[in-house]
């Protein structure tokens, strides 16, 4: 599987994230969020259980913009 990058947050620094990329998965699309983990208990609390191989991270607004552009070429 590749991965293609979309774009990244324009206040991260060099090599920064948080950073959105897009898979060639043939099966259907996904993506990868390249953000901050989400250490902060109460919002933990608030999704709750995650399971095992899998990780909760943060990403602002302007790095989702990404995909909304991605989606938007599809649709063409």
């Amino acid at each position: 599987m590749r991965a293609t990058f979309l774009g990244k947050d324009p206040q991260s620094k060099i090599n920064g994230s948080p950073t959105l990329f897009v898979s060639d998965r043939t099966d259907r699309k996904t993506y990868f969020a390249q953000g901050w983990v989400v250490t902060d208990q109460q919002a933990l609390a608030d999704i709750g259980p995650i399971p095992e191989g899998e990780a909760v991270v943060e990403v602002p607004e302007e790095v989702l913009r990404f995909y909304l552009e991605e989606a938007q070429k599809a649709d063409r």
